[in-house]
């Protein structure tokens, strides 16, 4: 879910104009799932940019205040949430934790740092949802330790119909600060696709699995 509107077109603008997001509809990029994409995201792009960095910790610790309430806990996805958590644990005054794809299989045998204790809330910032699986991979090990996860917050999301349906069955509140359908909308009135590139790109959104051969 998208909080403010306003905010999330001049972020999708701040992505365009960084390079974070890239649009390439006539040249796709290839994923490594082999899906092709008119898109590339790297937000970790966005930690070179100390006033954008804050604009984006500034909205994650307002959604956090006005819409989960109080955590215990502030915990990152790694590698790429880690610095926005640290950041949102900064402006709130939070401890801060963060969880590995899987456990070192090494020394302690870690997966979360920095700690979240049973019956500890936290809320899970992630900088990028595809199909959510790694997102919630995090939830699911927060939950494992008896932790109480309150949200999952993201910087962008290409709103696909199956992360949208996993996070439902994860039955966890999601808030995104911008997305793909704001993106493709903003990158029109900046001129950085066509008119008729939009119909293309509305359809790789709708068929990621086929595009471009998918039918509207």
């Amino acid at each position: 879910m998208i909080t403010d509107q306003q905010f999330a077109r001049e972020l999708a603008a701040d992505l365009l104009d960084i390079n974070a997001v890239l649009l390439r509809p006539d040249n796709p990029f290839v994923w490594s799932s082999g899906w092709n994409s008119p898109i590339y995201c790297d937000n970790r792009l966005t930690i070179l940019y100390p006033e954008l960095r804050k604009k984006i910790s500034d909205k994650f610790s307002e959604i956090i205040t006005n819409e989960v309430g109080l955590v215990d806990v502030i915990t990152g996805t790694a590698t790429a949430g880690i610095p926005h958590a640290a950041w949102v644990s900064d402006q709130l005054g939070k401890p801060m934790a963060y969880v590995r794809a899987k456990a070192k299989a090494y020394g302690m045998g870690n997966q979360i740092e920095g700690g979240v204790r049973k019956g500890e809330s936290t809320v899970v910032i992630e900088d990028l949802i595809s199909t959510g699986t790694s997102a919630l991979s995090v939830v699911e090990a927060l939950q494992f330790i008896g932790a109480d996860v309150k949200a999952l917050l993201t910087i962008f999301t290409y709103g696909f119909d199956v992360s949208e349906q996993n996070i439902a069955d994860h039955n966890i509140p999601f808030y995104t600060l911008t997305d793909y359908a704001t993106l493709v909308d903003v990158a029109l009135e900046k001129g950085t696709i066509r008119k008729d590139d939009v119909a293309f790109l509305n359809q790789w959104r709708q068929h990621p699995d086929t595009w471009p051969d998918a039918t509207v």
